[in-house]
């Protein structure tokens, strides 16, 4: 049985929402809903990489595990692989990157990649889910994710390309979610990659990996999470996860 470590990546400097990671729902900040979640998918230990010493106090403070790391790093995959140096864990197969301003995250879905990436052992997974809404296709803010095959519940194909708009609507198109299961080998190499220019341009980072011969896989998922980008999407999410308590 593979043996996977989640990293969730953290910063109040976010450039849309600056210090949306302690923002509070219910009472408890963004950040510490996520790691509720990974540690509820129990498929690993769960740490916050951060550069910000309020995270890492907020994250402690309610019982989880937080590393303080870098305020250099361009990326999220920087930051991680960093507090995966650091923590100097043992044996671990996969590195798994959950974003930490996805507070809804489905536990079932990070169990399936999980469960995929056993399975299968690619060099990189990730999830992506069905677009059920037109609007989002050429919505920017909405990363679609494009596979080689049509996706099913069983399934694992390759990803031919991830883009923010579309011209082609002929095409395995699907609503790609923030999440990234990566062997640790395979996360090293990626970040001594220099960011190309295509990553600079789409803001996507694993254009960087595709473009240097790394292959990712894409699971299923099920449910769509609410990512927090603006305060429209904090104020939306909020309203819907305090109905539910």
């Amino acid at each position: 049985m593979s043996k996977s470590v989640i990293l969730i990546p953290s910063r109040l400097s976010a450039t849309r929402l600056p210090g949306k990671p302690l923002l509070k729902i219910n009472g408890v900040s963004i950040i510490s809903h996520v790691v509720k979640k990974a540690k509820e998918a129990d498929i690993g230990e769960v740490y916050v990489a951060t550069e910000d010493k309020e995270i890492l106090y907020d994250v402690h403070s309610r019982g989880g595990k937080a590393i303080l790391t870098s305020n250099k790093h361009k990326t999220g995959s920087d930051r991680i692989f960093e507090c995966f140096e650091k923590l100097d864990l043992k044996n671990i197969d996969y590195i798994i990157n959950l974003q930490g301003d996805e507070p809804n995250m489905d536990i079932n879905d990070l169990r399936h990649l999980n469960k995929l990436v056993e399975v299968n052992k690619p060099e990189m997974g990730t999830l992506a889910s069905e677009i059920k809404d037109e609007y989002n296709l050429n919505n920017e803010n909405v990363v679609k994710v494009i596979t080689k095959i049509k996706m099913t519940n069983n399934n694992f194909p390759i990803a031919l390309d991830f883009k923010r708009k579309l011209n082609n609507l002929n095409l395995n198109i699907y609503h790609h979610l923030g999440i990234y299961a990566y062997k640790p080998d395979v996360l090293k190499r990626i970040i001594k990659f220099k960011q190309t220019n295509s990553e600079i341009k789409n803001r996507l980072e694993q254009l960087r990996a595709m473009e240097n011969g790394i292959k990712i896989n894409v699971a299923l998922a099920k449910i769509c999470p609410i990512g927090i980008d603006t305060m429209e999407d904090y104020v939306a999410l909020k309203k819907i996860l305090e109905y539910k308590s």
